[in-house]
């Protein structure tokens, strides 16, 4: 395993345990880290049941716990995720120009990816078993609330 991808791994084990920590709370599997200069500055994870909130996904939530940061920081910053990150969250990590992404999967869902790349940003998919189990059998145990997380019927 290259340097590069052996790191995104490192920093994918940061994203899994709070994907891990929703899952057992009730909630949509998904989490995130925000990674600056090689340092987890922010976890978060999918809360949109634990809080009813319509916009609580992984990253959105990641990006509310770093709490306010300049741009420079961003600037600096991977967003990694365990899941393709969705049009929304795709939105935000456009809208604070974080250069690289890092996703655990994108075999049970297939989010923004062409976007981020057609404006420059750095998309690493990792193939994750353990990211793809943990939606698979969410997905299977849970079909109405995954669509509703991902806006469908």
């Amino acid at each position: 395993m290259s340097g590069s991808v052996h790191q995104s791994a490192e920093q994918l084990a940061h994203a899994l345990a709070e994907a891990r920590r929703g899952r057992d709370e009730g909630g949509v599997p998904i989490g995130a880290a925000l990674v600056v200069d090689g340092e987890v500055i922010a976890v978060g994870r999918n809360r949109r049941v634990q809080q009813n909130s319509a916009i609580r996904h992984g990253e959105t939530d990641c990006l509310e716990q770093a709490g306010r940061l300049p741009a420079s920081v961003y600037a600096r910053a991977t967003m990694v995720t365990t899941l393709s990150p969705c049009d929304m969250c795709t939105g935000a990590i456009l809208l604070y120009k974080i250069p690289r992404v890092v996703i655990g999967e994108n075999r049970t869902f297939y989010g923004g990816e062409d976007l981020l790349r057609a404006r420059g940003v750095d998309v690493v998919v990792l193939d994750d078993a353990e990211c793809i189990e943990l939606m698979t059998d969410f997905i299977a145990r849970e079909p109405g609330l995954w669509n509703e997380d991902i806006g469908e019927q």
